[in-house]
């Protein structure tokens, strides 16, 4: 079903890069999940009170808290969708993450008010009868859950949405808290045990769970996570694909909302090129990046001098940083030379786990113990992407 809607209301529905397209894939399926949870809370709410079990009304409800949850990611698309002005110059993306955000408290929070009527179930049980209806009404909403399950985690990943993938795992949570209430009442009918309480409290804690697990996801980029290994690769394979551009470090990917990237990166050139040849090299390698990324770049040019001298000097730091520990790198090299003595200028990339004013302590001091006469400067930098 949806795949036939999106090909009647999306125009250019392949191009998922488009924010456009995303927003209109992001109302659709909200829209399709507010009017199949509205119809499954209808139908288990009267299924519940012809049954009188807690656990089918608590369904029920959890299937309105859906279908306001649909609400809340239509109203994130949307939001997202808007373009720039002056007040958020970056754009409107990141409300994509507040929407799957919301919708994973949602979730947590069904999950409490389950347990807690669950327990009291428990404390104070109610006889429970069985209704061949409300089955029938329990078995397809289980397969009902399941189909949105599948299309919210397939548009997800199509268009790398962190709410859809939220919506997919209320999905889920909802098929799984549906089969435990069928499951109760079949145990009620046949074995005369009434489980209706404790089946509550199982699923009451599955959709916690997978609430918590949803937060986790949507709280990350909000926070600011490392971009993708392979978004990082094919930065690097575009930059470093130039004759000229001896190396680059310093790479920094700025995440505003799916489609709405910015990057900035330090390129190595050579110090002896022309400046303004150099400069032009830039220009095209930026242009190309947002060309195939889809993401503003900005890249700084760091001039490198390649001589026997400095060489020497470069690979004396190198090594030294490598001696305090393997993953430790050095760019921006320069040497400064003087009558009495040599300053070794240049940045090392340290890992989150190290300290680094102990790193530029150990390193200076070995440089020092190999050469009396040269002195590091050591600034510290961080690794902000990954295989980088």
């Amino acid at each position: 079903m949806i795949a036939l809607l999106s090909r009647i209301f999306i125009k250019n529905a392949k191009d998922t890069e488009n924010p456009e397209v995303r927003r209109k894939y992001g109302m659709l399926c909200g829209g399709v999940g507010i009017f199949l949870n509205a119809v499954l809370c209808v139908c288990k709410l009267a299924a519940g009170i012809i049954t009188g079990s807690i656990a089918v009304v608590a369904d029920a409800f959890n299937n309105l808290s859906d279908a306001g949850s649909s609400v809340i990611t239509i109203a994130g698309f949307r939001m997202a969708g808007q373009k720039p002005d002056s007040e958020h110059p970056f754009g409107h993306g990141r409300a994509e993450y507040i929407a799957g955000l919301v919708v994973s408290f949602i979730i947590m929070t069904v999950g409490l008010e389950l347990l807690k009527s669950s327990v009291e179930k428990i404390i104070t049980p109610q006889a429970v009868s069985f209704s061949l209806a409300a089955v029938l009404i329990m078995a397809a909403s289980v397969m009902i859950k399941s189909y949105m399950f599948f299309y919210n985690r397939r548009i997800g990943k199509k268009i790398d949405s962190a709410a859809m993938r939220a919506a997919a795992s209320d999905s889920l949570s909802d098929c799984i808290a549906t089969l435990a209430v069928l499951l109760s009442m079949l145990i009620n009918r046949f074995c005369g045990f009434n489980a209706d309480g404790w089946c509550g409290i199982a699923v009451a804690a599955f959709i916690f769970v997978s609430g918590c697990k949803s937060v986790k996801e949507t709280v990350s980029p909000l926070l600011g996570q490392p971009p993708a290994p392979e978004f990082v690769r094919k930065i690097k394979d575009i930059v470093l694909s130039y004759p000229d551009i001896e190396g680059m470090h310093d790479l920094i990917v700025h995440d505003y909302g799916p489609g709405r990237c910015m990057i900035s990166v330090h390129a190595e050139v050579p110090a002896d090129k022309s400046m303004l040849d150099m400069h032009d090299l830039i220009d095209r390698i930026e242009h190309r990046l947002a060309k195939e990324t889809g993401a503003v770049a900005v890249i700084h040019m760091d001039p490198v001098v390649r001589d026997e001298s400095t060489n020497r000097l470069r690979d004396i730091a190198a090594q030294a940083a490598k001696e305090v520990d393997e993953r430790i790198t050095i760019h921006d090299f320069r040497a400064v030379k003087g009558n009495t003595h040599t300053n070794l200028i240049f940045d090392a990339v340290v890992p989150f786990d190290m300290d680094p004013a102990s790193v530029k302590k150990q390193i200076a001091s070995l440089i020092h113990s190999r050469d009396e006469s040269l002195y590091a400067v050591v600034e510290t930098d961080c690794v902000y992407s990954p295989e980088h």
